[in-house]
């Protein structure tokens, strides 16, 4: 459903609720968890490392699509909107890298939860502790409104057992992916998803640029808390929601499919945020369960752009996978991520950064602008 300003604005200013401290529960020995968690994905670093003698990400390994887009901010928000990055009507350069989740480079027959990292440059404002001097925001969504797991220590045991399957029986998890596709083709039918299923393989052949990504577990907004979405609305994008995408047998199927749409065709998204009314039915500590939109709806506040580039090129992918990094904690203070799962994602992400630079002998850094890019990509 789309909602209007006018629909919403009194209303949410009123219901929003301010953050406070005491939101945030510390779960039991998160420090330890935290130290697992980054030993757990340094070792899917070191095997995919092994095998590749490249260093890539220990989740969401495989880019498909590497754009260079405008976010416009829409004018004229209303206060409660108006936050952070958002505060005033503004063009920023981005950079998007679309992705699916597994840190082992998969062949596309095994269809897993895609991703998109949006990273806005040449913002202003107070930083996060750990991005003290950068100009970057950074959005890291999936195309689910959940996360798999209700805690960090579920997070860690799933992941666990996702590092001992790294290179492991790819012929197997092909099989694997076509029978939970079937599964879950039969339980969509019926009305229903399966987090579980589509995150272990049996994602719906769909093609990307038509999927709705999400941050799943919340942020600061100014003195609110929130998630972000972003949404497909121009009508090319709209007219490849739940558009059927058959990458089986070919090597480079969903990269194929953004390459060709990008080499006629502009892309419009909205970027969207929901504010935390209800902390009972919209928690903090559980990213497991969905904020309900009856509730708080999705409100668009800015415009995300592509035009007609090239989507993809071994000299972008050394530029985005390999020199930068895409982390929800780089970030303004207004937009700090909260819940023990982002406490979490903020080493996690820092070591594989590490990783990557030390053994591609890269230098991995925030960008300024984009000249660069536009210069060589």
């Amino acid at each position: 459903m789309t909602y209007t300003l006018s629909d919403v604005d009194g209303p949410l200013t009123l219901l929003s609720l301010l953050y406070d401290p005491i939101y945030e529960i510390q779960e039991d020995k998160e420090a330890e968890t935290g130290a697992q968690l980054n030993e757990t994905l340094n070792s899917i670093s070191e095997t995919t490392f092994k095998d590749c003698k490249h260093a890539m990400r220990s989740v969401h390994a495989k880019s498909h699509g590497l754009l260079i887009a405008e976010l416009q901010v829409h004018p004229n928000l209303p206060t409660v909107l108006a936050q952070g990055i958002f505060s005033h009507p503004k063009n920023y350069l981005a950079v998007m890298r679309l992705s699916t989740t597994p840190g082992d480079m998969l062949d596309y027959s095994v269809s897993t939860p895609r991703g998109l990292a949006l990273k806005v440059i040449g913002v202003e404002g107070e930083r996060v502790e750990g991005s003290i001097g950068d100009e970057t925001q950074d959005f890291l969504l999936v195309n689910g409104p959940m996360f798999l797991t209700p805690s960090s220590k579920k997070f860690l045991s799933s992941l666990k057992l996702l590092a001992k399957m790294t290179d492991k029986v790819p012929t197997l998890k092909k099989a694997l992916s076509a029978v939970l596709r079937g599964t879950e083709k039969v339980v969509e039918a019926l009305g229903g998803e399966s987090a579980v299923i589509i995150s272990m393989g049996g994602h719906p052949e769909k093609h990307i640029l038509g999927e709705t990504f999400f941050s799943q577990a919340p942020i600061l907004y100014g003195p609110y808390m929130a998630k972000i979405s972003v949404t497909p609305v121009s009508s090319e994008l709209l007219a490849l929601v739940k558009s059927p995408l058959n990458v089986n047998g070919k090597l480079n199927g969903l990269r194929d499919a953004l390459v060709d749409f990008f080499a006629t065709k502009e892309a419009e998204w909205e970027l969207r945020v929901q504010l935390c009314t209800d902390l009972e039915t919209m928690p903090i500590k559980d990213s497991t369960i969905p904020w309900p939109e009856e509730i708080s709806p999705y409100i668009s506040i800015a415009k995300i752009t592509a035009k007609p580039q090239a989507a993809w090129s071994e000299r972008l992918s050394k530029k985005i996978d390999d020199g930068m990094s895409f982390s929800p904690w780089n970030a303004v203070a207004a937009h700090r991520p909260i819940g023990s799962i982002m406490r979490l994602r903020k080493a996690a992400y820092e070591t594989s950064a590490n990783f990557r630079a030390l053994h591609n002998e890269v230098k991995v850094s925030e960008p300024t602008d984009l000249d660069e890019l536009y210069a060589q990509s």
